[in-house]
């Protein structure tokens, strides 16, 4: 019987070392005890002499030859042209991919009427987790934003509430006809009061407006009290009667008084108060609610179209005004156990200072961190939740 000692064999490509017996003879354990053969009496074998292996050619894909019927060249691993990927940070799901909308309630939050469903998921899509930050129950600041308000009308609630929200929201070409009707009358002012500063605020500058919405101005000017403020506006009023662009005028001395009148070609009603500064400080503010989550402009406008159908929204006839409803969104979309919305005077109090100088708050919301709500309940869902939320919780 042959005794367990190993022959010398070709070595692998791969090993970088001459190879060496598996097992010794344990009276000989030189390597020439490895190739000696005792038992059988046979003349031993020389010792292996070390070959390096041949060097290995590099690989040289197959040729391809082209095709002369006049048909483009099919694609395969080898013939693909290169393609130079950019990376590209975006947690949300490819909107494109979404299903179709199909109705299915899913109740993502005990104020729409069930518990929570997991917060990962938008539709039937996995939302991939960056590994750069950690999730936590009060939402996650990050630096990419979903925009993309059809990832929440997945019903026909929502589809109808995104529907309203494209074919009313202000356009560009609205804002920047309310710009022109700001500097114009600007040049008019300044003829007599020559350091004035006019500013456009509320829902025209916020993100908040529909295409009906009025404007507001606040007039900066160095007059304080109430009495002067008052001479001031009746000064405007004539000097606005006399304009081809101005159509009417009306002088409101309410709390806070106004000059009301309405511009010939938009029709658009304009609202003009003096030093009326803290609005142009909220003005900044609900731009910044309004850019932190994609649902907050659509239902916020469907909440006031909602409010105006029914006859609560009219600050003259003792009910809502659109400030106070949408202070009521906001305050909805932050209690939500999964909330939709941070406070941002809590966690930037920096940006919103109230002793800020007018001329230091910033026009744009993107130098406000961003941030990502956890919260992937549907458009529908959450005007519904609003409802039961303020007639059988608040």
């Amino acid at each position: 019987m042959f005794h367990p000692y190993t022959t010398p064999r070709q070595p692998p490509v791969f090993n970088q070392r001459p190879p060496g017996p598996r097992f010794l003879n344990y009276k000989n354990r030189g390597m020439e005890g490895a190739n000696s053969f005792p038992a059988l009496n046979k003349k031993p074998l020389p010792p292996y002499k070390w070959i390096h292996p041949p060097p290995i050619a590099a690989f040289v894909p197959p040729h391809t030859p082209r095709m002369s019927s006049g048909h483009k060249r099919r694609m395969n691993e080898y013939n693909n042209p290169p393609v130079v990927k950019h990376q590209r940070l975006d947690f949300s799901p490819d909107p494109s991919l979404a299903p179709p909308a199909i109705w299915r309630p899913r109740f993502p939050d005990p104020a729409v009427g069930q518990p929570p469903r997991p917060s990962s998921l938008v539709g039937s899509h996995q939302v991939p987790s960056s590994p750069n930050f950690s999730h936590h129950p009060q939402g996650l600041s990050v630096t990419r934003r979903v925009f993309n308000i059809h990832l929440f009308a997945n019903d026909t609630l929502s589809g109808q509430m995104v529907e309203m929200f494209e074919a009313c929201q202000q356009q560009p070409s609205d804002l920047e006809q309310k710009e022109i009707i700001r500097a114009n009358l600007l040049q008019e002012i300044k003829k007599w009061y020559k350091g004035a500063r006019l500013y456009l605020t509320g829902s025209s500058m916020n993100g908040l407006a529909c295409r009906t919405s009025d404007a507001d101005l606040c007039l900066v000017v160095e007059q304080q009290k109430r009495s002067t403020i008052l001479r001031v506006l009746s000064r405007l009023r004539d000097v606005f009667k006399d304009l081809p662009y101005i159509s009417t005028t009306d002088l409101i001395k309410a709390k806070v008084p106004i000059l009301r009148f309405r511009e010939k070609d938009s029709n658009v009603e304009f609202d003009l108060n003096i030093n009326n500064t803290v609005g142009i400080r909220n003005t900044f503010l609900l731009k910044s609610y309004a850019h932190a989550d994609a649902r907050v402009k659509p239902l916020i406008l469907v909440v006031k179209k909602w409010a105006r159908h029914h006859k609560i929204n009219d600050a003259s006839k003792g009910t809502l005004s659109s400030y106070a409803l949408v202070l009521m969104v906001l305050h909805y979309l932050q209690t939500l156990n999964e909330p939709v919305l941070p406070s941002l005077q809590r966690d930037h109090p920096d940006y919103f200072d109230p002793l800020m100088e007018i001329d230091s708050v910033p026009e744009s919301s993107s130098s406000v961190p961003s941030y990502c709500s956890r919260n992937k309940s549907s458009l529908g869902e959450l005007f519904l939740g609003f409802l039961r939320y303020y007639t059988t919780q608040f």
